[in-house]
Formats: C-alpha cells, sequence, structure tokens
C-alpha cells in the first residue's frame, strides 16, 4: 500500500483549507494502490488553521527536542505535530506502507525542503516532522515534486 497526503489527494486539508491535487495521486487512490492521510488533522487541528513553519531547524531538530513548530501568530504547536506524527507513523505500521508521498514544503511533510521558520516564504533543506519520524522507522519517502521518478515502480 501506499500512503499519500490527504491535499495532494484533493482533499481540502491544508491550513488554508485548499487542496494540491496531484492527478498522478489521485489515480492511484482510484485504482485503490493509494490510502491518505493528514498528519496535521491526526494532530487534532483543524481547517482552516494558521500556518505553522519550524523554527531553530528541520523535524529531526524537532524531534530531538533542539527546535520547535510554531504557528504564524506565535503559538506552539510542537505537541500537536508531534502527535499527527506519531499517528501516521502507527498508520503506515499498520498498512505497511511501501512507500509514502508526502506534500513537499510542509512543517510535517516536507521531505526534502521546508519554510525556515520566518513565515516569509523562505525555504531550507529539511524534512518535515513527520518525514523525519517515518525515515527514523524505515519508511521511504518522497515529495510530490519527484513522483515521476517513482511512477514506474509503484504503479
Amino acid at each position: 500500500m501506499i500512503l499519500v497526503s490527504s491535499c495532494l489527494a484533493g482533499l481540502q486539508v491544508r491550513y488554508n483549507g485548499t487542496h494540491r491535487l496531484d492527478h498522478r495521486i489521485q489515480k492511484l487512490i482510484e485504482d485503490n494502490k493509494a490510502m491518505t492521510v493528514c498528519p496535521e488533522l491526526l494532530g487534532g487541528f483543524s481547517t482552516p488553521r494558521e500556518p505553522a513553519e519550524i523554527v531553530g531547524g528541520d523535524g529531526e531538530d524537532v524531534l530531538n527536542g533542539h527546535a520547535r513548530v510554531v504557528d504564524k501568530s506565535g503559538e506552539d504547536v510542537t505537541a500537536q505535530y508531534i502527535k499527527g506524527a506519531y499517528d501516521t507513523l502507527k498508520q503506515a505500521q499498520e498498512v505497511h506502507a511501501e512507500i509514502i508521498i508526502l506534500k513537499e514544503y510542509s512543517p510535517s511533510c516536507g521531505s526534502s525542503m521546508i519554510y525556515n521558520g520566518a513565515f516569509k516564504g523562505e525555504r531550507i533543506v529539511g524534512n518535515g516532522l513527520t518525514t523525519a519520524l517515518l525515515i527514523r522507522n524505515g519508511f521511504r519517502v518522497i515529495s510530490e515534486e519527484n513522483l515521476s521518478d517513482f511512477l514506474d515502480e509503484i504503479t
């Protein structure tokens, strides 16, 4: 089974109530090869919600206690992001996910780039919190941005 970010499947779960439909992922869902997950909803957030970014590092740093996730108002929302990451890990384990496709740049799901924590649209190299946890536990995580490199393998 393939696990995919809900927003990439067209569900309106992003912080601003929108989606980022990727028709390749929609096809995987329609073919029963993939199922959706949203770490932020699993963490207890609703839609819409304030945007959040990792301050002080990346997802690995959050897991190590050296960085935190903060929303645009300055509220520390690290605990909810950690809960969502662990609930996503549990789901990935339960379905024996072969590959996980997550939304790039997200503080949860980014798999190579995230926003830098200044809320100015600037990106840095790093993984989101959920991605970091999944990789720590042996899962293969890719972004929709490099999905083309893996389509032959997963279809």
